[in-house]
C-alpha cells in the first residue's frame, strides 16, 4: 500500500524517533508498505517519520545510483534502531533531495564514511562501515530519525534563497507524483 509522505513543516519530521521492539504492531507489513512507497515515489530511501511514525526505521535501496556510485550496487537495507557510532573526519559535498522537500536540491557536506549499528527486519544485529554515496544515503535517512533534514546542513544564505520554496511546501503548494500530507495549518500563515 502506498503511504502518504509527510512534507516539510510537519512536526513529526522534527521529533527524535524512538527505538522499537520486535513486537511492534504489523512491522513486516509496515516495512513492505514503506518499500512500496519509496519505489512508487522514486526515492532511494525512506524513514518512518516521513510517513508520520516517530520510530527508528529506515528502508534503503541505493542500487539505482550504482552507475555513478559503484558502492551503491546492491545496497538494499532495512535498518531498525539505527545509531551512528562513528563518522570519518574526511568530508565531501554532493547534491541531495528529499521526498519531504519536493523540488529542492542542495549541496550538502557530509562525512565520507560512517560506522552504524542497527538491527534488520528479523532483529538480527549488524555493525556496518559504509563509505561514499552509500554512507551519504544512510546519513540522509538517519537525519530523519534524529529530527533533522538535509537543509539543516546548508549555508544560511542558501536557506534564505530557498525560503519561498519552503513556504510553498508548508502551505501544501507543491506538485508530486505521490500522495503527501502537508503541515497542519497554524495561525499567522
Amino acid at each position: 500500500m502506498f503511504l502518504p509522505v509527510y512534507l516539510y513543516g510537519h512536526p513529526v519530521l522534527r521529533k527524535v524517533a524512538e527505538d522499537i521492539t520486535p513486537d511492534y504492531p504489523n512491522l513486516k507489513e509496515l516495512i513492505a508498505n514503506m518499500k512500496e512507497t519509496m519505489y512508487h515515489s522514486d526515492g532511494i530511501g525512506l524513514a518512518a517519520p516521513q510517513i508520520g511514525l516517530s520510530i527508528r526505521l529506515l528502508v534503503l535501496d541505493a542500487d539505482p545510483m550504482k552507475e555513478d556510485f559503484p558502492e551503491c550496487a546492491g545496497f538494499q537495507r532495512v535498518m531498525i534502531n539505527a545509531h551512528i557510532e562513528e563518522e570519518s573526519e574526511e568530508q565531501c559535498s554532493e547534491y541531495e533531495g528529499c521526498l519531504s522537500l519536493p523540488a529542492i536540491h542542495e549541496k550538502v557536506v557530509r562525512p565520507t564514511g560512517i560506522r552504524i549499528r542497527y538491527v534488520d527486519e528479523d532483529f538480527r544485529p549488524h555493525v556496518e562501515e559504509l563509505s561514499g554515496f552509500a554512507a551519504r544515503v544512510v546519513q540522509h535517512e538517519y537525519d530523519h530519525i534524529d529530527g533533522k533534514l538535509f537543509i539543516d546542513h546548508i549555508a544560511p544564505i542558501r536557506k534564505q534563497l530557498i525560503k519561498g520554496k519552503l513556504q510553498n511546501i508548508i502551505k501544501g503548494k507543491v506538485r508530486t507524483s505521490y500522495r503527501v500530507v502537508a503541515a497542519p495549518a497554524t495561525k499567522g500563515r
